[in-house]
């Protein structure tokens, strides 16, 4: 973790979505160091977690880990963006590895993850999906959708970590936890910016479609 403001400072020119990148830097970190089981290595074997960026507009604190974790070159990161980069200002499947989907359009990611996690179960992969959802995405009417879909079908290999920092125009009554519990995932609230917090709500065992709302304020 002590490296990843150095390599996220390494990437220039899209200030516009630089709250939405720093927001998830802990959690993703926390993923790809204690929880996720991938790595470079695995990154195409069956049984590997997978991992779902649907927040991929500002997806420089994303880069930076895999950048950290030895999924991309460290160099890559210096020119990002230009003509002849793989790292674009959303992320794409087809040219970084380790990136499960190509991401950006708000509301996508979590209805592939659905997908994902059931098409997990029935090729009997002993691999989970993990999904980061923004909050302002969750106003996306495909994410009502999935949220009841999954709870339906009882995909419980699917874990949603939804940054809440506080870019949602409408919300939920009684908050996002609750968009989730009304249709019968477990969910848990935490500190996106304590590590051993995030951690344990990761880790914790269930037995259904598990939401974890990471809650973050900005610094500055």
């Amino acid at each position: 973790m002590q490296r990843i403001p150095e390599l996220f400072a390494r990437m220039t020119g899209d200030e516009k979505h630089e709250w939405a990148a720093a927001s998830t830097i802990d959690v993703l970190w926390v993923l790809y160091d204690k929880v996720l089981n991938v790595t470079p290595d695995t990154a195409d074997d069956p049984d590997r977690d997978r991992f779902l960026l649907s927040k991929g507009h500002g997806p420089m604190a994303y880069y930076a880990v895999l950048a950290e974790k030895g999924f991309i070159e460290e160099s890559t990161l210096d020119n990002w963006t230009s003509w002849d980069s793989p790292l674009g200002q959303h992320p794409d499947r087809v040219l970084v590895n380790g990136v499960e989907i190509s991401s950006g359009s708000l509301g996508h990611g979590l209805p592939i993850a659905v997908g994902t996690a059931i098409g997990q179960r029935i090729s009997g992969s002993r691999g989970r999906t993990f999904v980061l959802v923004g909050d302002g995405e969750l106003d996306e009417g495909s994410n009502h959708e999935a949220i009841a879909v999954a709870s339906r079908l009882g995909v419980a290999n699917l874990t949603a970590v939804v940054v809440d920092n506080r870019s949602a125009m409408y919300g939920w009554p009684g908050g996002i936890a609750r968009r989730f519990a009304v249709e019968g995932w477990q969910t848990a609230e935490v500190d996106g910016r304590d590590h051993e917090a995030l951690l344990a709500a990761l880790t914790a065992p269930h037995d259904r479609p598990y939401a974890v709302v990471a809650e973050v304020e900005k610094s500055c």
